[in-house]
Parts: structure tokens; sequence; C-alpha cells
């Protein structure tokens, strides 16, 4: 057993549950990390190419088109269409990626106490992959109608803000909990999906206040991270103006919006495979509150060793 092995099957408090999610991240962030950059090297590429398409590609071109008369015609949505296109597959890359490595690391770290082996994290990623585009497809189809109920509430003034917060948090947590029940209690699709609905609604308000908690503290953790080339940009903005610099046919300009836009995305899915590993550690307590499996199988053995 790894000495730093933090225990996540017991029943903590709530304190304590924020605790061990954090108690987690000090212990395992950098094998994590690197793992997570391995495991992500493709949608990596993606974003990178991604940030610089939106920074001078699909823009630039558009404004090519205009300035010297080709394709005036009106049959600009080439352009929308494919920059739709590489945005959804990338984010539908992302979030394979992201739920699947975060779910599968940390069934393996459990399963394992702590000793987490990369090729068993891709194993079970292999098995499971059927159930994962699945349940991402899926996923897809509930959240069109999570954003058509939150556009339909947009219309309620400050009730309806609110309403949209919760079911955020909601959806959030039933998709966490109900992807991490594949890979800790190998389910398949529907009974994870059932399991996760009865974590999340039997335990209504600690899902509710750990999403508005962990999110809270996630997005800190990322804005810390995005402070230091966030300023390095600002400042290049403000001296590049100072000097009267065209920002917007500048080469170097080009760059570095397009690594600061990278970084910003790269930012927001680790947040979101950050986030996974909360409703991970949020799994295993839930469980462990309904079914004292680990509990029980401590008592048994200490019934075997007396």
């Amino acid at each position: 057993m790894d000495n730093n092995y933090i225990e996540l099957r017991n029943r903590n408090s709530f304190g304590d549950l924020i605790n061990t999610y954090f108690l987690f991240l000090k212990f395992n962030f950098k094998n994590y990390t690197s793992l997570y950059l391995r495991y992500n090297t493709v949608s990596i590429i993606l974003l990178i190419v991604s940030s610089y398409l939106l920074v001078t590609g699909f823009m630039g071109l558009a404004s090519r088109d205009f300035r010297f008369g080709m394709n005036n015609d009106g049959d600009d949505t080439l352009y929308l269409i494919i920059g739709a296109i590489v945005l959804v597959l990338i984010l539908f890359i992302t979030a394979l990626i992201n739920y699947s490595f975060s779910s599968a690391y940390m069934s393996e770290y459990v399963r394992a106490n702590g000793q987490v082996a990369s090729k068993n994290i891709w194993q079970q990623i292999i098995q499971k992959l059927g159930a994962i585009i699945l349940f991402i497809l899926l996923g897809i189809g509930i959240y069109i109608g999570y954003l058509i109920m939150s556009i339909i509430l947009a219309f309620i003034p400050l009730l309806g803000m609110m309403v949209q917060y919760g079911m955020s948090f909601l959806f959030t947590s039933f998709f966490g909990l109900s992807f991490m029940a594949i890979f800790a209690a190998n389910k398949s699709v529907g009974d994870a999906l059932m399991e996760g609905w009865s974590f999340t609604f039997s335990n209504f308000g600690k899902v509710i206040l750990f999403g508005l908690v962990i999110g809270i503290l996630n997005l800190m953790l990322i804005g810390l991270i995005l402070s230091v080339p966030g300023f390095i940009i600002g400042i290049y903005v403000y001296f590049s103006l100072e000097s009267n610099i065209d920002l917007a046919t500048s080469v170097f300009a080009n760059v570095v919006f397009t690594l600061g836009f990278a970084m910003f995305l790269l930012a927001f899915i680790y947040s979101q495979a950050l986030t996974q590993v909360a409703y991970c550690v949020l799994y295993y307590n839930i469980y462990e509150d309904k079914y004292n499996v680990f509990l029980r199988n401590k008592i048994d053995q200490i019934g075997v060793n007396d």
C-alpha cells in the first residue's frame, strides 16, 4: 500500500469529504497530472489547432474573402459549419477522455490502494469503450434537454437563475456519479444511470452543496494557474497598444493570442477532469453510506485475524 494512500471508502461528514478531496490532490497531484497529460496528447494538439483556427483561421479566411471579393455571395456559413464541427468533435473527444481517465484512475487508485498503473487505466477504458461512447451520447441528449430548460428558465428573473444553477449542479453530479458507477461498480449504462439518479436525489442537499463548493474551489485553482499567462498577455497587449503595433496583423500577436486561448481551453478541460475526480470521491462516500461494504469487510477481517 502507498504510504500516502487516502482511503476514499469512509463514511465522512461533509467537511471531511472536502478535506479528503484536497488531501488526495495533495499527495497525487503530480502523478495524476502527468498521466492526464499523457492520455490527453491528442486532445491538447486538437485544442492548440482549434485555438489557432479561431484566432487566425476561420475569421481570417472570412475577412480575406470579404476584402478581395471572394465568395461574396453570402455563402460564408461554410466557415461556421466547419468551426462548429471541429468544436463539437473536440468537446466530444475531450469529454470522453476526461470522464474516462478520471473515473478509471480513481477506480484503479482504490482497487490497488494507491499503486496506480498506467496500463491498467488504459485496459479499463478499452474494456468499457462501448459503454463510455453510449453514455457520452446519452449525456449529450440529456444536456440538450438541460439547455432547453435553461433557456426557458432564463425568462424568469432571479428565481429562474437560481433554479438554473441548481439544475447545473444536479446535472453535473448525476452525470459524474453515473459515469463513476461504470468503473467502480462495473455496471451497465442503464444500471449506472439508475444508481447515479438514486445517489443524486437521495443525497440532494449534500450533492448540491458539494458541487457548489468544489466548483468554487476548482475555479480558484484554475484562476491561479491562468494568472501568470494572463498577466504576461495583458502586459504584452498594453505595451503593444502603447507602441501602436497592429495586433490584428502581427504574427507574434497571433502566436501569443493562440497560446493564450489554448491555455484557457486546457485549463477549462483540466478543471472538468478535476471535477470528475471530486465526484468520484463523492461516489465512494455515498456508496459506503448506503451499503457499508468497506466497513463490513474491515470487521470481517478483524474476526478472521482473531
